[in-house]
């Protein structure tokens, strides 16, 4: 009797120390991002413009690369996102589309660009106008971006063009700004308009 009551006390140590209270929490791993795809689609005939970043090195040292970005005066493109781990042939769009209360693309240019949405972004002031299609919010309302509208110049114009992408797990809201958060993107490209 001494042994079983000695056996069964182990197979109790051993169960408690299995409980999965004492797992640790998951941790939701940083995607590293080495490409983003830039497709603007006009609403016109022409062609559409793509533009690739890449980071060569993902994450190491080198920066991306980011090509100049030439459209068309008086001309209304919607601009998608594609984000891309090249180096282990993932699609990361799907992901950030699927946590989308996590997730917001901000965006910041020079003044005169873009006839819709007017002004400078909503990089220094969530208030700044950007065209967000409604159809992509998160479940709160709130927008994410992978797809915006935009409509650009009637007059020639040059300036840049930068792309951020928040991860605000928990502080994304109404007023969650580009300042809150970690920032999985941050790009900037030249743009003309001509």
């Amino acid at each position: 009797m001494k042994y079983l009551n000695i056996f069964m006390l182990a197979l109790l140590i051993g169960f408690t120390s299995c409980d999965d209270d004492d797992a640790p929490a998951a941790e939701n791993e940083e995607e590293v991002i080495d490409n983003v795809i830039l497709t603007f689609t006009p609403a016109g005939s022409s062609a559409p413009v793509v533009v690739s970043a890449i980071d060569p090195d993902g994450d190491g040292a080198a920066d991306f690369t980011t090509p100049s970005i030439t459209l068309s005066t008086d001309e209304t493109y919607t601009l998608t996102l594609s984000v891309n781990n090249i180096a282990e042939g993932e699609d990361i769009t799907a992901e950030i589309r699927e946590e989308d209360e996590e997730h917001m693309f901000f965006f910041e240019f020079t003044s005169g660009l873009f006839a819709d949405p007017a002004g400078n972004g909503n990089v220094d002031s969530r208030d700044g106008a950007v065209n967000y299609d409604a159809s992509e919010n998160d479940a709160a309302g709130y927008p994410l971006g992978l797809t915006t509208v935009w409509q650009t110049a009637a007059t020639a114009q040059s300036g840049t063009f930068r792309i951020i992408l928040k991860h605000q797990p928990d502080i994304k809201s109404a007023t969650s700004t580009a300042q809150d958060g970690e920032s999985d993107i941050d790009l900037e490209f030249d743009i003309t308009i001509n």
